[in-house]
C-alpha cells in the first residue's frame, strides 16, 4: 500500500512532539494506520502506563508494519528528548515509561510492544507474580481451560488472581503481591503449582524447557518471572494481525473459552468502559502461608 510521506507536530502535555508518517499502515488488515495507533495509545495510557512506570522498559519495534522486521530495544533510541526519563541499570539506559508523552515518542518509533521489568526501577524484588501459560501448538483450543485449571489451583490455596491473555498465543496469570517476597520465593511456589498440575493433567502440561521436547503439551512457565525478564504489560498492543492487546479477564469469561484474538485494539475501550481495570479489583496477596508449607 502506498502512502504519503508526511510529517506533523503533536502537543503532548505541554511538549511538542514530531510525528512522522501518521498515515503509515500498521496493522493493515484492521486498517489501523500509526495516526490511529497513537490515538489508541492516547486511550490506553491511564491504564498501560501503571503497569510500566518506575520499570526499566524493552520494546519491540516495527519500523514498516507488525509483519515485518522487527527489533528488541532496551537502550533509549537517541536523541531522546528532555521530558524523557532514563532508567540505567547494568550499562543499559532503559527508558522509564512514565509520562504520555514519553508514550507517544515510543508510539511515533513504531513501539508496537511495551515489555517493563519485573521489578521498579533502584529495587530488586518484584513488583508482581506472574506464571506464564504458553501453548506449543500455534493454535491451541485449550489454553483457556489450562489457564482454568492453575486458577483453581491458585484459589485452593487461597490466592487470588487474574489471567490476562498474552496478546499472542498465551494466557498469563497475573497476582499482585504484598510488598517483601523474593524472586526465589515466588518461584518455588511457581514450581510446587506447576509440578502439582502437571502430576494431575500430564496429557495436557509440562514443564519441559526445550520446545521440541514438548510435544503438543501447554507449558507452564513458571521460570519467566525472575530478576531481568520481562513479559508482556497488561494493556499492551502486541504485534499480531489482530491486533490484540494484553487483556485482563474475568474468571467467569475464561471459562467461556474465549479466543484471545477477540481482545485487541478494536473492543479493548468498551471493555475499559465496563469492568475498568479486573487487576486493581484485587488486594496484594499474602503468601506466608503456602511458603511456609512447601
Amino acid at each position: 500500500m502506498a502512502y504519503k510521506t508526511e510529517k506533523g507536530t503533536l502537543l503532548v502535555e505541554g511538549n511538542e512532539l514530531t510525528i512522522t508518517n501518521p498515515n503509515k499502515p500498521l496493522w493493515p488488515e484492521q486498517g489501523i494506520t500509526k495516526a490511529d495507533y497513537l490515538a489508541k495509545l492516547c486511550e490506553l495510557a491511564p491504564y498501560l502506563l501503571r503497569y510500566c512506570r518506575n520499570r526499566h522498559l524493552t520494546t519491540i519495534r516495527y519500523p514498516h508494519g507488525y509483519d515485518d522486521k522487527s527489533f528488541y530495544q532496551k537502550n533509549a533510541p537517541d536523541p531522546v528528548p528532555s521530558f524523557v526519563n532514563l532508567a540505567p541499570l547494568d550499562g543499559i539506559q532503559y527508558v522509564n515509561l512514565d509520562s504520555l508523552s514519553t508514550l507517544i515518542w515510543l508510539g511515533n518509533l513504531t513501539c508496537l510492544e511495551f515489555h517493563p521489568s519485573f521489578h521498579h526501577i533502584g529495587e530488586t524484588l518484584p513488583a508482581e507474580w506472574l506464571i506464564d501459560i504458553d501453548p506449543t501448538l500455534e493454535e491451541e483450543p485449550r489454553i483457556m481451560e489450562a489457564a482454568q485449571i492453575i486458577g483453581e489451583v491458585l484459589d485452593s490455596l487461597r490466592i487470588q488472581s487474574v489471567p490476562k491473555t498474552s496478546g499472542a498465543t498465551g494466557v498469563q496469570i497475573y497476582i499482585p503481591i504484598q510488598s517483601g517476597y523474593t524472586f526465589e520465593e515466588l518461584r518455588k511456589i511457581g514450581h510446587f503449582i506447576a509440578a502439582y498440575a502437571v502430576n494431575k493433567h500430564p496429557k495436557l502440561f509440562t514443564i519441559e524447557r526445550f520446545k521440541k521436547n514438548r510435544g503438543d503439551k501447554i507449558y507452564i512457565d513458571y521460570l519467566q518471572h525472575w530478576y531481568g525478564k520481562t513479559l508482556s504489560a497488561p494493556y499492551t498492543p502486541r504485534a499480531t494481525k489482530d491486533a490484540t492487546i494484553s487483556t485482563p479477564l474475568l474468571w467467569k469469561e475464561v471459562e467461556l473459552r474465549p479466543r484471545p484474538r477477540e481482545f485487541n485494539q478494536l473492543t479493548i475501550m468498551n471493555r475499559l468502559r465496563t469492568y475498568g481495570d479486573l487487576i486493581d479489583r484485587v488486594a496484594p496477596q499474602n503468601l506466608d502461608t503456602i511458603l511456609s508449607k512447601i
